[in-house]
């Protein structure tokens, strides 16, 4: 085996330990965005499940060579923005 080769094989290693993290870590914040006891909690489980969807997409996108999942990602990133905005205003109307 080459340099190259044994690179892209580490490359391509460390970029699935990063996927599989990034699961357990969405799983998580799924888990506290259903029963957050607070809209407080909840809104920071959407940010983070909104922030770790778009890396696990970026990083699915390098694994698999698929360039469509970068725009899935930038469309993710858009709708988390707009939930945590609208979930921001729901908390106002209820002072």
């Amino acid at each position: 085996m080459n340099d190259s080769g044994l690179v892209n094989s580490l490359t391509g290693s460390a970029i699935t330990i990063c996927v599989l993290a990034l699961l357990v870590t969405l799983m998580l914040g799924l888990v506290r965005a259903l029963q957050g006891p607070s809209l407080e909690d909840r809104l920071a489980a959407v940010l983070l499940l909104g922030t770790g969807g778009v890396a696990f997409l970026l990083l699915l996108a390098v694994l698999w060579s698929a360039p469509a999942l970068i725009d899935v990602a930038l469309l993710l990133a858009l709708l988390a923005a707009v939930v945590a905005a609208a979930m921001t205003r729901q908390e106002g109307r209820r002072d």
